[in-house]
């Protein structure tokens, strides 16, 4: 089935007591035994197992390729359980250039526990290979990266990966599953947060792991730590995000749509020292991009000639975008990403992340315009 039928399809089926077509709520925390022990119903407790969050693993994996898929409470409690399904003492290379959350959830909670990490650039295949340690069982790249959009060829960095006997983890939240398969590119995982594009709207928090490969001896670790940790999105948050999912292509689009009219409108001016989005011919892996995308997405990056102060003074002026946090939903966001991450950020003081919404791209266009004057 194309991925649009799949978004409408995939776990989703008719109530057979009632008829309903569309899904329960299933809030009950805990399911009747039969007389003998057995789970009949084959679940038992919500923190292992329920039917929304069933549901929603089944479309997930669907969408993605994927042999299996685990849902979490938020993108950082899926990032934190494959993490943690490594060892003390093993070595993981991420990309230089990801969420921020992701590099201080390492180095701040997990390089106690003796997770060992480098960062490198991943669009630098050499380099990456070059950063490989014999202790290395994890590689970590985000394509297209946050917030500089960078693109790591995937295939390639898998292959350096299983060359040295490492698995290959992507985080696919900015292209989704519409434009882009990293699972058939060769990765083992891809990681989402379904707070973004999957649930489109800002208002659910959410996570998922979805694994190439069902034999693969991570899947059972992942969820032992799924059901232990309890890191779990609710039934509700569950529903909410699989409601989301028939209309992922089309928002995808539209978002995408504008995003490269508004990539190229920006690319003309003068006020503009940088536009970041592998749609541009300008961009320095527009090939690769192109070679293993089949759109570009819906975030844009700009630098600001001025620096700091005059991105911050650009982002006060716009009327249609708002000021927060975040990606993916129906509203277009614009963020001074340096303010945000830190003072180790390695973001470009002068940067503002766009996330584009489904607005009109005239209108958003002309915000812009007036903003940067």
């Amino acid at each position: 089935m194309k991925l649009e039928t799949l978004a409408v399809h995939a776990g989703r089926s008719i109530d057979a007591g009632s008829g309903a077509v569309t899904p329960s709520i299933t809030l009950s925390t805990t399911f009747e035994r039969a007389a003998n022990g057995s789970f009949p119903h084959e679940f038992v407790y919500t923190r292992s197992e329920n039917p929304n969050r069933h549901a929603l693993e089944t479309a997930l994996a669907a969408l993605e390729g994927g042999a299996a898929a685990l849902a979490f409470s938020s993108g950082q409690a899926a990032t934190a359980a494959i993490l943690q399904s490594l060892s003390s003492g093993d070595h993981v290379l991420l990309a230089d250039d990801l969420y921020h959350g992701t590099r201080h959830l390492v180095k701040q909670v997990l390089a106690r526990w003796g997770l060992q990490a480098d960062f490198v650039d991943m669009m630098d295949t050499a380099a990456v290979e070059a950063a490989i340690r014999p202790n290395t069982r994890l590689l970590w790249a985000e394509t297209p990266s946050n917030p500089r959009l960078k693109i790591a060829d995937i295939a390639r960095v898998t292959e350096i990966a299983h060359v040295h006997g490492a698995l290959c983890v992507i985080d696919n939240t900015w292209a989704t599953p519409i434009w882009q398969r990293p699972l058939d590119l060769g990765a083992d995982m891809v990681m989402h947060s379904t707070t973004k594009y999957f649930s489109g709207h800002s208002d659910v928090l959410g996570g998922c792991v979805v694994v190439k490969d069902a034999n693969t001896d991570v899947l059972p670790r992942l969820r032992d730590i799924q059901k232990l940790s309890g890191a779990v999105p609710a039934p509700f948050d569950c529903w909410l995000i699989q409601r989301s999912l028939p209309t992922l292509p089309y928002r995808v689009r539209a978002q995408t749509e504008s995003a490269g009219r508004i990539a190229e409108f920006l690319q003309q001016q003068p006020q503009v020292t940088q536009v970041h989005y592998p749609g541009l011919a300008s961009h320095p892996h527009h090939e690769v991009a192109a070679r293993q995308m089949r759109g570009f997405g819906g975030m844009v990056s700009l630098e600001v000639a001025g620096g700091q102060a005059a991105a911050v003074a650009v982002a006060a002026k716009v009327n249609l975008f708002t000021r927060a946090t975040s990606l993916g939903g129906i509203e277009s966001l614009i963020e001074h990403r340096a303010s945000i991450e830190g003072a180790d950020s390695p973001t470009p003081p002068s940067l503002l992340r766009l996330s584009i919404g489904l607005e009109h791209s005239d209108d958003l266009i002309e915000d812009l315009a007036q903003a940067l004057g």
